[in-house]
């Protein structure tokens, strides 16, 4: 069926958010503490979300603060960082505004909150482009689930098979997938190592956004 809209992730999709904030925000907040970690433990505490890390970080180290406690410096650390010096992706405002003239609808939907996701987009002059601007906040699932991208389709009153989930995660491309939509994998240097697997999931996978044009 013929594309009607596009559904773009957040965070190493539209924004090269990974390495120059939360990176960087949990490797600040280590040093800080005097605390010696490893590459491999930074990213290991991104796929466990914020409260994830935070309990890991506690325990691991021996933090005094309560996770909530944890929870709310990343957030004050991150919110500056999205709004004020995270930049967007390769040629994604020049796609976007192109694909938006072709009359397909453009939405966001990002497991991030709406205190990042929304003055990001509106700073790098993306917000207008689209017509939703979602976190998970305004559903009742994650993007792990499905029935996320079903209640998607439903709300832009489209039919799934219409809709296409471009992301850069196997864990929202594969649930999408399922669902019924067209997926597009798209290269980010904090997931390059699962292109594989994103590419036997996906319908496209690009290395810039460009390509979907």
């Amino acid at each position: 069926m013929e594309t009607k809209a596009y559904i773009f992730d957040l965070d190493g999709t539209l924004v090269d958010s990974m390495t120059g904030g939360w990176i960087k925000m949990l490797k600040e907040f280590l040093v800080k503490r005097n605390v010696q970690f490893t590459p491999q433990m930074i990213k290991r505490g991104i796929a466990l979300g914020l409260y994830g890390v935070a309990q890991d970080f506690k325990e691991r180290f021996g933090f005094t603060e309560s996770v909530e406690e944890i929870v709310a410096q990343f957030r004050s650390v991150l919110r500056v960082k999205y709004e004020t010096v995270i930049p967007q992706k390769s040629n994604v405002r020049e796609t976007l505004v192109a694909l938006k003239a072709r009359g397909v609808s453009l939405n966001v939907l990002t497991a991030s909150p709406h205190e990042f996701l929304d003055p990001s987009t509106k700073r790098l002059g993306l917000y207008e482009l689209f017509d939703n601007v979602w976190s998970i906040e305004d559903f009742s699932t994650t993007k792990a689930d499905p029935l996320i991208y079903k209640t998607a389709a439903e709300r832009l009153g489209l039919p799934l098979d219409s809709c296409v989930m471009v992301d850069d995660s196997v864990a929202a491309l594969k649930p999408a997938k399922e669902a019924g939509m067209k997926t597009i994998g798209v290269y980010d240097e904090f997931s390059a190592g699962y292109e594989a697997e994103m590419r036997a999931i996906a319908d496209q996978y690009i290395y810039d956004f460009k390509e979907l044009l």
